[in-house]
C-alpha cells in the first residue's frame, strides 16, 4: 500500500495495515509529519505562515515525468500546490523589533545557525518533547528517513505503563528555564521567540472524548504506550458579556454557588433524563421537528440553565441543530463525565500533532517505510483493468503497489471539478492570562461563545495552559474554530474583541484591562472536505481511496470513521488495529533463547528492538521500483 500524506487518517490506516502484515510506503511532501493535524514550535510556525502566504509551488524536479508513462497507461496528475490554507494574517501586539538577534533558547546549541529564529526546519517539540527527531515536524529529516522505534520511558520520552493500556492524564508541569524564571510576569516578543521551543501551536484544535472513538482506538492499539494526556479541567460559557464556569458533573452542579437550589433541582432532573431518553420517546417526540433550543424552553428551565445546556454542554448550534442532535450531544458529553476526570475531555501533551505521530510509529515498528520531503507528481492508471497501478514521484521513479491512499489536498483541479468545499476558520492567540482567573493557573479550558450575530456560527475556544507543554511559562495558547462565512478573520477577530484585549497603547480603560492581553495572534482560513463523498471526484481508480482533512467538529470521530471504513474496504477479513504486543509479552521460539541459555550476554531486553530492526529493514520488498 501507497500512502501520500501523513495526516490523521492516513497515519491510521498506514498502522493498521502494516500491524496486519501489509508493506506500506508512507511518503510526504512536506518537511514534517501531520499534514494540516501537525503542531510547529513558535519558530516552525512562522515558517509555516511565511510558506503559506508566498504560497510558492512544489520544485519539479522531473519535469518530463510524462514520458514515462508507456502504453495502455494514463497519467492522474496530483496537484503541486496546497490550497487547502488561505487568508493567513498574524499580527504582534509587542514591539517586534526588540526581538531582532534574538535567538531561540535550546535550539541545537552547538550549531547556532539551525537555531535562529527565522530558520526552517526547527523541531517542532521542545526538549522535553516526546516527539523523537525522526518524528518531529519540522525537523530536518533525511527524505528516506524511517521512524525510530520508541524506547522505554525516561525523562524525554511520555511515560508508559505496561500494566496498563488506557490513556493516563498526564500532571507533567512546565520547566521555565532560568532565564524565564528571573524575568518579570509582563511577557515580551523576544522572551516568546526566546523561549519558542516551549510552543507546540496546533494547526487544527481538538479535544479528545474520554469515551470517544479515538480514545478506545489507542487503548485497543496500545498507541496509548506514546504518548500522555492531560485533563480538560473545566467548561465554561460566555453568558451577558461575563466568562463564567459551567457546572458538570453532580458534585460541580451542587457545590455550584451560581445556581439556586431550584435551578440545581431542574439540570439535574433534565440531565438524568437525557441519559436515557430514548427510554422516555413521550417526553420528546412531539418535539422532533423543532430546534433543540425551542424544546429546552418547554422543560420549565431558567434562561441561564437553557444557554449552559445548549452552549456548554451539547454545544449544538441554536437554529440548526434538531432535538434529537440536542439530546444525543448532551447524553454524549454526560457518558464521558468521570472517565479520567470531572469534564468529558482529555488534551495530548505536546499538541493534537502527537496522535499522528503516534500511529505513524506503530507503522514504522511493524515495518513501514516513511519518506518526507518526497512528493508525488501523478498516478499510473492501466487502461486495461481501470485500476491504479503506481505512482510516480519527484525523481521520475515508478513505484507500485494495490492500494493508494491520497490526501484531498493532492488531488488537482480537474479531478475535483464538482467538489464543493467548505471552510474553517481558525486563530491562535498567545496571551499574558487567562479568560477566567482562579487560584490555579494550570487550567485547560472549553469555551462556546454563541453567535454574536445573526448568521454567524458559534465559536469554539479551547484555552490551554503551560502545563500542557504547549505554551512558555506565565503565557496561555488560545485556539478558536468556527464554520467559515468569511475570512477566518472577519469571523473570529469580533469574539476576540469581546474575550480578550488587543490594544497596544498604553491608555486603556479598566473594563480592557481586565481583560487577557493578546500579544500576538494569527488567523487563517482551512479547507474542510470531511463529508465529500468518493464519487464527486472524476477519474479516480476504484483503489485509490481519499482521505479528508481536518473537520470543524471538537472530536475526531469524522477521521476514527474514515479511516476503519477505507481499511475494512481494502481489507474486509483483517481485524482493524489489533493491539500490538508489550515488549515484555514477547516469547521467542527455542533457537532465540538458545544463547542466552549458553552464558553469553544477550539479554530479552534488547531482543524486541533488534526483532523491530529487522521487521523495518525486511520492509524494503514494500514498493516495487520501475525502471
Amino acid at each position: 500500500m501507497a500512502c501520500v500524506i501523513s495526516g490523521l487518517p492516513e497515519s491510521i490506516i498506514a498502522a493498521a495495515c502494516a500491524r496486519s502484515g501489509q508493506r506500506v510506503l508512507h511518503v510526504d511532501s512536506r518537511n514534517y509529519y501531520g499534514g494540516n493535524w501537525a503542531s510547529f514550535s513558535f519558530s516552525g510556525l512562522l515558517s509555516w505562515i511565511k510558506e503559506n502566504q508566498q504560497n510558492t509551488d512544489l520544485s519539479d524536479e522531473c519535469e518530463d515525468w510524462r514520458k514515462l508513462i508507456l502504453e495502455n497507461e494514463e497519467a492522474i496528475p496530483l496537484s503541486s500546490k496546497d490550497k487547502t490554507i488561505q487568508h493567513v494574517e498574524d499580527f504582534c501586539f509587542d514591539d517586534q523589533d526588540s526581538a531582532e538577534g534574538v535567538e531561540e533558547a535550546g535550539a541545537l546549541p552547538k550549531l547556532p545557525v539551525f537555531g535562529a529564529p527565522a530558520a526552517k526546519g526547527v523541531s517542532v517539540g521542545s526538549e522535553e518533547s516526546p516527539a523523537e527527531e525522526g518524528v518531529s515536524p519540522g525537523s530536518e529529516e533525511s527524505p528516506a528517513a524511517e521512524i525510530p522505534v520508541p524506547e522505554s520511558a525516561d525523562g524525554t520520552s511520555p511515560s508508559t505503563d505496561s500494566a496498563e493500556s488506557a490513556p493516563e492524564p498526564g500532571t507533567t508541569e512546565a520547566a521555565p528555564s532560568e532565564s524565564a524564571a528571573q524575568e518579570p510576569k509582563k511577557i515580551t516578543y523576544s522572551q516568546i521567540v526566546r523561549e519558542g521551543r516551549r510552543f507546540n501551536i496546533d494547526l487544527v484544535s481538538k479535544l479528545l472524548y474520554s469515551r470517544g472513538l479515538l480514545i478506545d482506538l489507542l487503548i485497543k492499539s496500545n498507541v496509548s504506550r506514546y504518548a500522555e494526556f492531560k485533563n480538560a479541567t473545566r467548561v465554561l460559557a460566555f453568558r451577558e458579556g461575563k466568562v463564567e464556569q459551567v457546572p458538570c458533573s453532580r458534585a460541580d452542579v451542587f457545590n455550584s454557588r451560581q445556581l439556586t437550589m431550584v435551578e440545581k433541582r431542574m439540570l439535574m432532573k433534565f440531565l438524568t433524563f437525557c441519559l436515557d431518553y430514548e427510554q422516555h420517546p413521550e417526553e420528546y417526540q412531539d418535539y422532533e421537528s423543532s430546534t433543540f433550543a425551542q424544546f429546552l424552553q418547554t422543560r420549565k428551565l431558567t434562561p441561564s440553565l437553557q444557554h449552559f445546556i445548549l452552549h456548554s454542554i451539547a454545544m449544538v448550534s441554536e437554529t440548526e441543530s434538531s432535538t434529537l442532535e440536542g439530546l444525543q450531544a448532551t447524553k454524549k458529553f454526560l457518558q464521558c463525565l468521570g472517565r479520567y476526570g470531572n469534564t468529558p475531555f482529555l488534551f495530548p501533551l505536546y499538541g493534537q500533532g502527537e496522535i499522528p505521530q503516534c500511529f505513524c510509529r506503530l507503522c514504522a515498528v511493524f515495518g513501514g517505510i516513511y519518506c518526507l520531503r518526497h512528493s508525488v507528481r501523478c498516478l499510473v492508471l492501466d487502461t486495461a483493468s481501470g485500476r491504479c497501478k503506481a505512482i510516480v514521484d519527484q525523481f521520475g521513479q515508478r513505484i507500485s503497489a494495490k492500494y493508494f491512499i491520497v490526501e484531498d489536498s493532492y488531488l488537482s483541479e480537474s479531478t475535483c471539478t464538482n467538489v464543493c468545499y467548505r471552510q474553517i476558520s481558525r486563530a491562535v492567540l498567545i496571551t499574558d492570562q487567562s479568560v477566567l482567573n482562579t487560584d490555579s493557573e494550570q487550567q485547560v479550558s472549553i469555551l462556546t461563545v454563541p453567535p454574536l450575530e445573526s448568521g454567524k456560527a458559534a465559536v469554539c475556544v479551547i484555552e490551554l495552559c503551560s502545563s500542557t507543554m504547549t505554551c512558555m511559562k506565565d503565557t496561555y495558547l488560545v485556539h478558536l474554530t468556527c464554520p467559515s462565512t468569511k475570512t477566518a478573520r472577519e469571523d473570529l477577530e469580533p469574539v476576540v474583541q469581546k474575550l480578550f484585549n488587543l490594544n497596544t497603547e498604553k491608555e486603556t480603560e479598566n473594563e480592557e484591562l481586565e481583560k487577557p492581553k493578546v500579544l500576538w495572534a494569527v488567523y487563517f482560513n482551512m479547507r474542510d472536505s470531511s463529508g465529500v463523498e468518493k464519487n464527486s471526484y472524476a477519474g479516480l481508480p476504484s483503489n485509490v481511496y481519499v482521505c479528508s482533512g481536518p473537520d470543524p467538529a471538537l472530536g475526531n470521530d469524522c477521521a476514527v470513521k474514515q479511516a476503519e471504513t477505507i481499511f475494512r474496504e481494502m481489507f474486509p477479513t483483517e481485524e482493524f488495529c489489533p493491539p500490538a504486543p508489550n515488549p515484555e509479552d514477547i516469547i521467542y521460539d527455542e533457537d532465540e533463547v538458545e544463547p542466552e541459555e549458553s552464558g553469553l550476554s544477550n539479554s530479552a531486553e534488547t531482543k524486541p528492538e533488534s526483532s523491530a530492526e529487522e521487521s523495518s529493514s525486511g520492509a524494503d520488498a514494500a514498493v516495487t521500483k520501475e525502471e
